[in-house]
């Protein structure tokens, strides 16, 4: 191999974080920071995390995966998405500590935890991050998931020959079924309302704030057969300043279109890995 893992300890708010870091033997100063959603750890589903973080020090990149509080070897108590920028700062300072040679950092985050990234970014400014990758980021409200199953779900229904069979041989609930649609449909209209102080705003704004002040790089990497996806998408197409935001210069937007959620087939985690290696590479060359 040409690189080395080791795992390291650091403080986090009296509690113990434990991480692994993937160190090259001739290591490039862009760091990369795998930010852990809820309910993980730091290994990721089907071994993506580690899986990645090796793919990436092999081509020069050092990478950190940890667990926050209450997850894995962490201690203390679980906490959300929306709670973690003290386990983000206290990780990138253990990081740097630790690695010197770790000049910039870039977060990496699957669903909630692309979604913490944008968080924690909206909320310090941190000088040190240069750059984020988003994969299938979580924005998820009752308008948006209702949004979603009537497009991507009854619509669907309507054209499988099954649903009609049902329905014609009585075998359909279909009060049931109206009901829910009727509820979807009085849902989608709903708006996200933003509230009046910065602090209890709903975390899709502060997402959007981040994205419009981030002047970086962005890679945002979807699935095609992803719920989690298509509301991003439902978001992105009924939202002006995400449309406007996502069209600017910094901003790299790509899909893997057979992929579920977690990536979990090999052919998928590999396309995942091969896009990131290349949009680093790219960025270190800008």
């Amino acid at each position: 191999m040409s690189f080395t893992e080791q795992a390291i300890i650091f403080p986090c708010l009296g509690e113990n974080l434990l991480a692994i870091v993937a160190t090259p033997r001739q290591s490039k100063s862009t760091g990369v920071m795998i930010i852990v959603g809820g309910p993980q750890v730091r290994v990721g589903s089907h071994r993506q995390f580690m899986l990645l973080s090796r793919s990436l020090a092999e081509a020069g990149y050092p990478v950190m995966r940890f667990d926050c509080r209450g997850m894995g070897d962490s201690t203390g108590e679980l906490h959300n998405f929306e709670a973690i920028n003290q386990d983000i700062a206290a990780a990138i300072d253990a990081f740097q500590t630790q690695y010197p040679n770790v000049e910039r950092i870039v977060l990496w985050g699957l669903c909630d935890a692309a979604s913490a990234g944008l968080l924690y970014w909206d909320a310090t400014t941190d000088p040190r991050i240069e750059g984020l990758v988003l994969l299938n980021p979580w924005v998820r409200s009752e308008a948006t998931l209702a949004r979603t199953q009537i497009k991507h779900y009854y619509g669907q229904r309507l054209l499988q020959a099954e649903f009609w069979r049902k329905l014609l041989s009585g075998n359909l609930g279909v009060s049931k079924a109206l009901g829910g649609l009727l509820g979807n449909l009085k849902k989608s209209r709903q708006q996200i309302n933003p509230a009046n102080t910065t602090e209890t705003q709903p975390f899709q704004k502060r997402m959007l704030r981040s994205m419009q002040g981030f002047t970086g790089p962005v890679l945002i990497v979807l699935s095609g057969n992803d719920y989690t996806a298509k509301e991003f998408l439902e978001t992105v197409g009924k939202d002006k300043a995400w449309g406007s935001v996502l069209q600017r210069a910094n901003i790299t937007q790509t899909t893997i279109p057979e992929a579920d959620h977690t990536f979990s087939s090999a052919e998928w985690r590999a396309r995942v890995e091969e896009i990131t290696r290349q949009w680093l590479d790219k960025k270190a060359e800008q």
